[in-house]
């Protein structure tokens, strides 16, 4: 019941921000447009911070032995969600473009800004193993959901080319990532650590990192709350098939996912395998069905709907997931 209580009360942290978003965008005290820009300080300077800061910390030899049993797990998941998904989403609507935005939401989750934030917050020991296991659901965001699913057929951007697409594995990102990675090994068999634990001052630069990606949380948040409040409630809420779409989302495939471990408990699957999968399964439906979309003119009410029903839904599922898994995985 510990587990569950932290974090519902993260959840409604978290879902606060989102109502301050909304409102402040809603009112007229920020433009609309804000969120863009939000974005752009949270994918440049937050996230890379908030990253860097955990490998920096935490990514260790054990750490980086972990990796490839994250990598192949992550992987494994992807690539089994999206013949399941692509069935499902066609017997929920017809329309090819909803099937497609459906499709992007099932497979990709708001396992970033939403994730990060409650893992962070929740279980702070996985942060880091965390990070690694999503690395190949950032990869095929990257190659098949964006420029297949996300952005129209009838666009130039269709032939955009595998080497176009692997330049964006080169974003702030990835690379904080990779830096981190390497310093924080390398410190690490040093016995360096440039967080100290017994009161003395981190360096300034060190101490600027670390409060930029304490930043990460609350902004994405905001980010979520801008975006639905550029949307009428009564269009987003009308389309059944967003109800459908939050519900898989947020019961049936983190359900199965909790079953699916409960059965391989006698193998002793390590805790953080378990932990990694079943937060990024719960989590809610993103944003980039909005985000990308719109960017093409394309209709994204169907997409703000699932963003708004996904994520105020989160507030009770996400703790009732977490309570299953203390109760009978872990």
């Amino acid at each position: 019941m510990e587990l569950f209580t932290s974090t519902l009360n993260q959840m409604i942290f978290l879902f606060a921000l989102i109502v301050i978003g909304y409102l402040v965008a809603k009112l007229g005290a920020v433009p609309i447009t804000a969120s863009g820009v939000l974005a752009k300080l949270e994918n440049n300077i937050f996230i890379p911070a908030l990253v860097l800061t955990t490998f920096l910390k935490g990514f260790t030899v054990d750490t980086l032995q972990n990796a490839w049993r994250l990598l192949a797990l992550g992987s494994g998941i992807v690539l089994a969600l999206i013949p399941i998904t692509k069935l499902i989403c066609k017997r929920v609507t017809k329309d090819p473009y909803i099937q497609r935005i459906y499709t992007y939401g099932l497979v990709f989750s708001n396992f970033g800004f939403m994730g990060n934030a409650v893992v962070l917050a929740v279980f702070p020991q996985y942060f880091a193993d965390y990070l690694i296991f999503t690395l190949p659901f950032w990869t095929v965001i990257y190659l098949v959901g964006v420029p297949r699913w996300l952005i129209p057929n009838d666009s130039e951007e269709k032939k955009t080319t595998l080497k176009s697409n692997l330049k964006s594995f080169l974003n702030p990102m990835f690379v904080a990532m990779l830096v981190g990675m390497i310093f924080g090994l390398v410190f690490s068999m040093a016995d360096v650590s440039l967080f100290p634990s017994d009161g003395s001052k981190m360096h300034p630069l060190v101490q600027v990192i670390d409060v930029a990606g304490s930043c990460m949380s609350p902004i994405a948040m905001l980010i979520t709350g801008i975006t639905i409040a550029g949307y009428p409630f009564k269009k987003m809420l009308s389309n059944v098939g967003i109800y459908v779409v939050s519900g898989i989302r947020l019961l049936i495939y983190p359900l199965i996912t909790l079953g699916v471990f409960f059965l391989l408990k006698p193998l002793h699957i390590p805790e953080y395998m378990v932990v990694c999968t079943v937060c990024l399964m719960s989590m809610p439906l993103g944003l980039n069905t909005i985000v990308i979309p719109s960017a093409y003119g394309k209709d994204t009410s169907v997409a703000a709907g699932m963003a708004l029903v996904s994520h105020l839904l989160s507030i009770a599922t996400i703790p009732l997931i977490f309570m299953l898994l203390q109760n009978f995985v872990l």
